[in-house]
């Protein structure tokens, strides 16, 4: 396959070599005094452009053989002998670039907490248990930027 200038490839996947600036055309102001939450979070200053480093335009680049088979599976990934405590729910998205195309490659890790709202994390003091059979995280990878997962 012949690509572009623009373009760089890594084995199967294409990634784009610079940043496309967002055309503030098609979107709101970001302050706009009637929406009164805008007044707070809106940037004061103009936004500046800087020169995108090497490894901005051209990684990280992952591999799907990086991933194990159950990563994309919070119901079994971490299963001890049973299955976790909760509702399933199946989680489907895309990444789109900047031009709303599929982001071949695109690796997304999910967090989610176990059925009693408690996070598998030493920080998480909630009085909630942890469930022996929920890791509450998974990863995935779209070759064309759709993704799916399963979590409690």
């Amino acid at each position: 396959m012949t690509l572009p200038n623009e373009f760089i490839q890594h084995g199967e996947f294409v990634q784009r070599a610079e940043f496309l600036q967002r055309d503030r055309g098609q979107h709101p102001p970001a302050f706009t005094p009637d929406y009164k939450t805008t007044v707070l979070r809106s940037p004061r200053l103009p936004l500046l452009s800087l020169q995108n480093s090497l490894s901005e335009v051209t990684g990280p680049v992952f591999r799907p053989d990086e991933l194990g088979p159950l990563d994309h599976d919070l119901i079994l990934n971490y299963a001890q002998g049973g299955e976790p405590i909760g509702e399933r729910t199946i989680v489907h998205g895309r990444v789109l670039d900047e031009n709303g195309r599929g982001v071949p490659g695109a690796l997304i890790e999910v967090w989610q907490a176990n059925a009693g709202g408690r996070y598998r994390h030493r920080n998480d003091t909630y009085l909630a248990p942890i469930d022996p059979n929920f890791g509450g995280c998974g990863r995935m990878m779209g070759l064309r930027g759709i993704l799916c997962s399963l979590v409690r």
